[in-house]
């Protein structure tokens, strides 16, 4: 799957995308980074304000992630109370309690009207309360753009290009950048434990095509594989799915569409001379199948404390589904699972669209595999990332995003 391979456009794309992806936690500084762009072929931040705005969309906490992060989902509206997390209820305090008791009649508030209906004079008191109670699934805003302000303005897990509008604080009449826009409450989640279960596994379904007790545990669903597996079993009681052995060495306990058995087998009769297909995914996407579905290979060399993991920052690069580069954190060290040109060449050109797009700033390589990329001589890898546009400095191979 290339950036937006799949044909989708525009809004309609996106609420597409926001169906399969629904309730997955995701990293925000990945979310309209990676995640979307990657599905969605001319994606633009208004498209999701637009969904947003119009009430079709919600988007909701699942907690923070060290810096200036933490885990978002995204929900469509008339479905919500099926894939809402449930909200967090410890550790409220005063500000926080009365914050609720000030949404939860209804309607949406501005952080000025808000800090005037709770009587607060501290708006750094009344802003991180506002945050925890997001982190805690309780607040959500009808944008995203306190979120983007908040991630871009400290240390997002994912390094994206930054946008040239506001990132510092809007005029006090309004408050914070990271509190504009109205805030809410997310809706209550269905009381009916059966019918959330229910909706889980068709979710699952959705996404992965072939569910396995790996893709479970990744998206740390409730109640784990084993809450899931009786849904999926009376699913295939009624004729709605398959279980059966379809990816060797995941298990017996596999639970897929016709429609994924059908791509499956179409897959495996690919002719031998087709292009390699790559692309360049954050590594905790619900697309990755590695760490989930599938077990992280042992990489070129696993020297150096160095080992690839569905870590919040981290990316992966697959060619032809085959994982091939997989980029940590701050994109200083790669990892490498093959030294064929034939790989890598394609594997480093989507890694390099990614960056020049803005998906991950600027990227400084200076390891490969452990080692000093600009010490090891005229490697694979070093050879591949040349040829997509990587340039040599003293440091390592730089490429700057565009903007």
């Amino acid at each position: 799957m290339r950036r937006g391979s799949r044909g989708l456009r525009g809004v309609d794309g996106v609420a597409t995308v926001i169906e399969q992806l629904a309730g997955c936690p995701l990293p925000a500084s990945a979310l309209e980074s990676l995640v979307l762009p990657v599905r969605v072929s001319d994606y633009e931040p208004a498209h999701l304000d637009q969904l947003t705005a119009a009430g079709e969309v919600l988007w909701a906490g699942h907690g923070t992630i060290p810096g200036t992060d933490g885990w978002v989902s995204l929900h469509l509206a008339d479905q919500a109370d099926l894939s809402l997390p449930e909200p967090d209820v410890e550790d409220l305090g005063p500000l926080h309690t009365s914050v609720l008791a000030a949404l939860e009649p209804g309607g949406a508030w501005f952080f000025r009207q808000l800090s005037d209906a709770v009587g607060s004079q501290d708006d750094a008191a009344l802003r991180s309360a506002l945050w925890d109670l997001v982190w805690s699934g309780h607040v959500t805003n009808d944008t995203l753009t306190p979120l983007r302000a908040l991630v871009r303005g400290g240390r997002g897990s994912h390094r994206s290009r930054r946008s040239p509008p506001r990132t510092g604080r809007l005029p006090t009449r309004t408050g914070p950048a990271d509190a504009a826009g109205r805030w809410s409450v997310l809706p209550p989640v269905a009381a009916d434990p059966t019918r959330r279960a229910k909706a889980a596994a068709e979710r699952l379904l959705e996404r992965h095509g072939v569910v396995t007790r790996g893709a479970v545990a990744a998206e740390r669903v409730p109640g784990g594989f084993a809450a899931v597996y009786k849904v999926l079993s009376a699913l295939e009681d009624a004729g709605r799915t398959r279980r059966g052995y379809f990816i060797e060495g995941l298990g017996a306990a596999q639970f897929g569409t016709a429609g994924a058995v059908d791509r499956l087998r179409a897959l495996a009769e690919v002719a031998a001379d087709a292009k390699p297909v790559p692309v360049t995914l954050a590594a905790t996407d619900p697309a990755n199948p590695y760490g989930a579905a599938l077990p992280w290979p042992e990489p070129s060399s696993a020297e150096n404390g160095h080992r690839p993991g569905r870590k919040a920052g981290a990316l992966v690069v697959l060619v032809d589904g085959a994982l091939t580069l997989y980029v940590e954190r701050g994109g200083r060290t790669l990892l490498t699972w093959s030294e064929d040109g034939d790989r890598l060449a394609p594997a480093a050109s989507s890694l390099a669209e990614a960056a020049r797009a803005g998906a991950m700033g600027d990227l400084l390589v200076e390891k490969v595999d452990g080692e000093q990329l600009l010490g090891s001589g005229l490697t694979p890898a070093r050879q591949a990332l040349q040829d997509a546009g990587f340039v040599s400095t003293p440091r390592g191979l730089r490429l700057r995003a565009r903007g």
